[in-house]
């Protein structure tokens, strides 16, 4: 058997680091792909590993061979399938090998390499990675030891440095916007279009500020109270309403606030939906949150009068305005973790480790 001191280990990636929203758009793999694209990328020669961790703000490759592999043949499949030209996927992504691997994936799951610095979802974004990978039969002894050593990390990250501290939340950065908009948060009628990690978070913490009025729609939802859907669930967990899919373009001016958060890549409000519904509503602020990548929301809509439109960019850079005073700790994190990756992968190249 060859011992990891024969193997490469490598990343290939598209994050905020290099690449705008539009640019992520471009590359951000949809759900309904996923499939397809484990298929080819089990077909290159020589990668006995790999592992694809898709969110709404990154997209990575990881990959071990234990031969010479090219990270470029990861590179040019991933051109290949997107429809996009290589040169400018090498634009919008970075490669790392070896040690710089650990250390890469120690400062995601620990937050300090998100868009939001501190946020604690893409620790369960890539436990889900790893466990559909390991599904799949296609994670083997040096990406399962990286990937278990990096939730670990995360863990001690968590609870031995300050990095969450001032914890950052997009749902309670969405309510402060809200306020600054509308004065009273309790007073804001929320609507939420899509149903995951995402909307349960923003419903949480507009309920947790007195919100009563938070209607939740969803794509696959059809009306029938009494069916076990993913909008009747929020709806019974948080209290509020469902709302018909059919139905909530032509309720949109009962709404203050209105976050749009699913992976469709679809189009979920126009210029013409939210114009005809300030019609109704002219002398009534609304505040629209597009969390999702790619876009739901067009961006000609901010150019309407009294309507306030963000996107993921501009949630993340008012969140980390507070983040000077974290500095420090995230630098102290970031060290400590480069220490034990390098550890980490001098233990992985040693051929005694392997059983």
């Amino acid at each position: 058997m060859n011992s990891p001191s024969n193997q490469s280990l490598f990343v290939l990636g598209c994050s905020h680091r290099v690449a705008d929203l539009s640019a992520r758009e471009l590359i951000s793999l949809p759900p309904d792909s996923i499939d397809e694209f484990y298929d080819g990328l089990g077909k290159l020669t020589d990668l006995d590993e790999y592992l694809l961790l898709n969110t709404c703000n990154r997209t990575e490759i990881y990959g071990a061979s234990k031969k010479n592999f090219s990270i470029n043949s990861v590179l040019q499949y991933l051109s290949r399938f997107q429809n996009i030209e290589q040169e400018f996927l090498k634009r919008h992504s970075y490669q790392r090998s070896g040690c710089d691997v650990v250390s890469h994936l120690f400062e995601v799951t620990s937050g300090i390499d998100s868009q939001m610095v501190g946020e604690t979802e893409i620790l369960g974004q890539v436990k889900k990675a790893y466990d559909d990978a390991c599904k799949r039969k296609i994670s083997g002894k040096m990406l399962n030891r990286l990937f278990q050593k990096g939730f670990q990390a995360a863990k001690w990250a968590r609870t031995n440095t300050g990095i969450s501290k001032g914890q950052v939340n997009l749902g309670n950065v969405l309510c402060e916007l809200a306020r600054r908009i509308f004065g009273k948060v309790e007073n804001c009628r929320l609507l939420v279009i899509g149903t995951g990690k995402v909307a349960e978070m923003s419903i949480e913490a507009f309920k947790s500020r007195g919100s009563q009025a938070i209607t939740v729609t969803g794509r696959t939802f059809e009306w029938c109270p009494l069916s076990r859907n993913k909008p009747n669930e929020l709806v019974e967990k948080f209290g509020g309403f469902a709302l018909p899919f059919s139905q909530y373009k032509d309720s949109l001016h009962l709404f203050d606030v209105i976050l749009s958060s699913t992976t469709s890549g679809l189009t979920m409000l126009g210029y013409h939906d939210v114009y005809n519904s300030m019609k109704k509503r002219p002398s009534k602020p609304l505040f629209l949150i597009d969390a999702s990548v790619p876009r739901n929301i067009e961006e000609s809509v901010s150019k309407i009068d009294n309507v306030f439109l963000y996107n993921m960019d501009d949630v993340s850079e008012i969140a980390n305005k507070n983040l000077k005073s974290r500095m420090s700790e995230v630098e102290r994190c970031k060290s400590i973790l480069g220490q034990r990756a390098q550890k980490l992968w001098d233990q992985m190249i040693q051929p005694s480790i392997v059983s």
